[in-house]
């Protein structure tokens, strides 16, 4: 059966067959429907999750206590919340399915266990959530300062895999606009109607 963990990080160095079934054999396979919380607030996120197929988002509620997407994670990344998941605090944040997805998990005991067996895994993974967290951070600093038109707009060409999968109400709400504004938006947009 094909593994698309062992496929990706066999994309950083080669991986020798016995040690493909061991990590293999660490990560537990599940589907997960969209909207199915992987880790809730208030509560220490004790996994972390390879997206093989589909996207996770990550949310936080705001000051008025609604939830607000502040991230969205798609195939091929390892998502977790990671100071929650390295340091054992409580999290703010809640991991959810933002359509159906197939992930493979491991416990924190379980990843522990794995880079002991094999250390140069940890480097990789390691590096691979640095990389990603990066990713994050660069991309949510380039929506500053933008209006929403234009967020969409960068949006669709930044993360269009990512916008073919998720509902319209969790790109208006990772955006920070209302859904009646993205349907405006994408309206004029449709009938090539400039920004306001």
């Amino acid at each position: 059966m094909n593994n698309p963990l062992i496929d990706f990080l066999q994309l950083i160095r080669p991986i020798d067959k016995e040690d493909q079934l061991i990590i293999g054999d660490a990560f537990t396979r599940r589907i997960v429907p969209e909207g199915e919380c992987l880790s809730l607030p208030g509560t220490i996120n004790r996994n972390l999750f390879f997206i093989c197929e589909g996207v996770l988002r990550i949310v936080k509620q705001n000051e008025k206590r609604n939830p607000v997407i502040h991230f969205f994670l798609k195939g091929n990344q390892f998502c977790t919340i990671l100071k929650s998941f390295t340091e054992g605090t409580i999290a703010e944040e809640s991991i959810e399915a933002a359509c159906d997805a197939q992930i493979m998990a491991i416990s924190k005991s379980g990843l522990m266990a794995l880079y002991e067996k094999l250390p140069y895994v940890r480097v990789m993974i390691d590096e691979t959530i640095q990389a990603t967290l990066l990713e994050k951070i660069n991309i949510r600093n380039r929506y500053l300062g933008l209006d929403s038109a234009t967020k969409y707009r960068f949006f669709l060409t930044t993360q269009s895999d990512i916008a073919l999968k998720i509902s319209l109400g969790d790109i208006a709400s990772y955006l920070g606009i209302t859904p009646q504004s993205l349907s405006r938006i994408r309206r004029n947009i449709s009938h090539g109607i400039s920004p306001e």
